[in-house]
């Protein structure tokens, strides 16, 4: 397990944040980077060509490591949707087929495939949460994986239940199949271990703003190999071939330059949030995702036991991911729950009927006790 790291970041002692799941603080030095980025714009005329594609290069080469694939194959986006967007434009799917997708999955990651099905004729299949099989997602898309599916849409980790897919064996079976696998890892990417070598996908997107640690208008795609000759959502001029040449941008040319670039977003060279997202996954990768993972699994289990003598259960691990958890209880969760623990300065969220507790290395057991005290206090009070 790892330290508690709060002295990164600029999160007052009488606050519990135990909501990153739903936005990260970030670190100082992240800021401070990004901050640095920024004020390059009040001197436009020290902004060298050169600088347009160091950043972008950097970020690349250091999501690479936090994926388990090369520099090349990834591209720089501003958001899960505008990823899921790209992949659902190069993925073949016709009438007669059906595109897989979870129960309660993230907006992001549905109307994208939503709106496929509609204009292809293909059936849009949704796998139901697993009540009656221990919360077991991948038991549940795995049956699902059959014949006709073209595509399986998936997280690595649902977000409003905190269950964990294990995308190795979902992997093993679209390949079987014939089916593309394309991934949103914005609520596991950083905080729990990944390869695109051992998994295969197709597509895989992560926003920046969550575990990540990074700025919001930021993330990264995975694009595997055999899809970097597809079709970007843009035509824009940095993602051409020589675009470093600035005097022969004129010299208009059909040719994308190397491996997943062509999928860049345009404007991608932010002087701002590239520096932010590049200093936070370097500092994911010196605390390593298996320990960040360990780190907030540990104080999850605490929350777990606690909240159990208070009506409340979750999935038990390894169906939930360490670092994700998601409280129900038999009674409704009152909407106005996150209102009345923020009065209590502790912060989580409420998602479908879920409490989503979501801790990281910032986060002492004292930051747990109260949310419990909290929780101690309005079950005494739905039960009075």
């Amino acid at each position: 397990m790892l330290p508690c790291q709060r002295h990164l970041f600029d999160i007052p002692d009488d606050v519990a944040y135990l909501n990153c799941a739903y936005m990260s603080p970030l670190m100082k030095p992240a800021l401070e980077a990004g901050t640095a980025g920024l004020a390059r714009k009040a001197h436009p005329w020290e902004l060298t060509p050169d600088k347009f594609f160091t950043g972008s290069d950097e970020f690349r080469t250091t999501a690479a490591q936090l994926v388990g694939c090369s520099a090349d194959d990834i591209a720089i986006v501003p958001s899960a949707s505008y990823g899921t967007a790209t992949a659902a434009r190069n993925v073949p799917v016709k009438k007669g087929q059906s595109i897989l997708v979870l129960a309660e999955q993230f907006p992001s990651n549905y109307y994208p495939w939503r709106r496929l099905a509609d204009e292809t004729g293909a059936a849009l299949k949704v796998v139901a949460w697993p009540e009656e099989e221990d919360n077991d997602w991948t038991a549940s898309v795995l049956k699902s994986l059959t014949a006709e599916v073209a595509i399986a849409a998936l997280p690595h980790v649902q977000w409003t239940s905190g269950g964990r897919l294990d995308l190795v064996r979902i992997g093993e079976v679209c390949r079987q199949i014939g089916a593309a696998l394309v991934l949103d890892l914005t609520q596991s990417l950083g905080a729990l271990p990944f390869s695109a070598r051992d998994v295969q996908p197709d597509f895989a997107v992560a926003a920046s703003y969550k575990w990540l640690l990074g700025p919001y208008s930021i993330g990264l795609l995975y694009v595997a190999p055999k899809r970097q000759g597809g079709r970007p959502l843009e035509e824009n001029w940095i993602q051409r071939a020589d675009a470093s040449d600035f005097a022969s941008l004129i010299l208009y040319t059909e040719n994308y330059d190397a491996g997943a670039r062509r999928f860049d977003m345009g404007e991608r060279s932010n002087f701002a949030l590239l520096p932010a997202a590049v200093h936070a996954m370097k500092q994911l990768l010196e605390w390593e995702v298996a320990q960040i993972s360990e780190t907030a699994g540990a104080l999850n289990r605490q929350l777990a036991n606690a909240a159990t003598n208070l009506g409340f259960f979750a999935p038990a691990e390894p169906w939930r991911a360490p670092h994700y958890l998601a409280l129900r209880r038999k009674e409704a969760i009152p909407k106005e729950l996150p209102e009345m623990l923020a009065r209590e300065k502790v912060f989580v969220s409420v998602r479908g009927s879920s409490i989503r507790v979501t801790p990281h290395v910032y986060n002492t057991v004292e930051d747990c006790e109260r949310l419990i005290a909290c929780l101690r206090r309005i079950a005494g009070r739905s039960t009075a």
